[in-house]
């Protein structure tokens, strides 16, 4: 029988490294209970956002809120907590990073000078006062930023990316989210009928939109009530304030770190980092988006991701979170936000009927 020339395939040992299953089986062992809980969740959230009035909410906020019902109706798993850790901290720093595709500095200038100077103007003011009002009710630090980072730049988003820094309390969070879901709905019904009743320009009114209102999907819902022109400049000015996330992240962690020097002698350890990495990323990719390094696809994606993993990471904070915390924290928080939405959203409409004169 003739001898075959072919050369003989030599494959990889079929037995693979004992080490490295086990290894995997303690990874899988230890996260997976938790990411499962979590991912269940948020497919949930997904899902009960199609039906009737959860139609107008993001699925962050159906994911914290469901989070929280489970949390205080079931006691959950002791296994669980690694897995809720690692989605409550590293899924939430990639998700802020990835934000930087949603984002263009074309799309910046584009606005022209008075619209980015506008959001400039609207974020510093209202965080500040914002954090004056909270030391004027006597709300808790950490609460009182999370809130004026919520009303200020961006929502929920915003809350966590801030949270990653100043590491509050996970009923902090929540709470914080709750008070910028209700007033970032309420802006999203009432404000339509303010710019109708007092004749907003489309331009001026998505100006105005995109300044003021807390959620992206929020400005999405009221700014195309007045057509594509006050949709669309309503979205660009809104992830302009986002951008600036960045910046308001950065002055925290470096205010953070200031602090860390001066209790180290006291309180030894490792010093906050001075540019959290994610906020490098979020900058990185922004710059590659700009330059159109970015493939279309890759982006689409990650856009499509950004939500899915921010939902996950509040869903996580949500089952750390107690309703018997939430009732200690009392209405002053409430009143806070309910404040400094109202500064904010006067601020913005005179930001944005001023703005008429220098064009957008």
């Amino acid at each position: 029988m003739p001898q075959s020339n072919e050369t003989p395939l030599i494959l990889p040992s079929q037995n693979p490294d004992p080490a490295a299953l086990r290894k995997l089986r303690g990874f899988l062992g230890k996260y997976l209970p938790g990411l499962w809980l979590v991912a269940t969740i948020t497919a949930a959230a997904y899902g009960l956002r199609g039906f009737g009035p959860l139609a107008a909410l993001s699925p962050m906020i159906i994911g914290i809120f469901f989070g929280v019902v489970l949390c205080n109706l079931v006691p959950l798993p002791p296994q669980t907590r690694p897995g809720l850790n690692i989605a409550g901290k590293r899924l939430l720093r990639i998700a802020v990073s990835l934000l930087g595709l949603q984002i263009t500095l074309d799309q910046i200038v584009d606005l022209g000078f008075w619209s980015f100077a506008s959001a400039a103007i609207a974020l510093a003011a209202t965080f500040f006062v914002t954090l004056a009002l909270g030391r004027a009710l006597r709300v808790e630090p950490q609460l009182t930023t999370l809130v004026a980072a919520g009303t200020s730049v961006c929502g929920a988003a915003a809350i966590a990316g801030v949270n990653s820094v100043i590491q509050a309390k996970d009923e902090d969070v929540t709470y914080a989210v709750a008070a910028i879901t209700l007033f970032g709905t309420l802006a999203m019904f009432l404000y339509p009928l303010i710019g109708s009743w007092i004749g907003m320009e489309p331009a001026t009114y998505g100006t105005w939109i995109g300044l003021s209102v807390h959620e992206v999907a929020q400005v999405v819902g009221a700014g195309f009530q007045h057509g594509e022109e006050a949709g669309h400049i309503a979205m660009i000015v809104k992830l302009t304030r986002v951008t600036l996330l960045a910046v308001l992240v950065f002055g925290l962690a470096a205010r953070a770190r200031r602090s860390s020097d001066r209790d180290c002698a006291a309180m030894p350890g490792p010093r906050p980092a001075l540019i959290p990495w994610f906020v490098i990323a979020f900058l990185v990719l922004s710059g590659a988006n700009t330059l159109g390094l970015v493939p279309e696809a890759v982006r689409h994606a990650a856009i499509t991701a950004t939500p899915i993993l921010l939902t996950a990471a509040l869903s996580a904070l949500g089952l750390d979170t107690h309703f018997g915390k939430l009732v200690k924290l009392g209405l002053r928080p409430m009143i806070l936000c309910a404040l400094a939405s109202l500064f904010i959203a006067l601020l913005s409409m005179l930001l944005s009927m001023a703005g008429t004169g220098f064009g957008h």
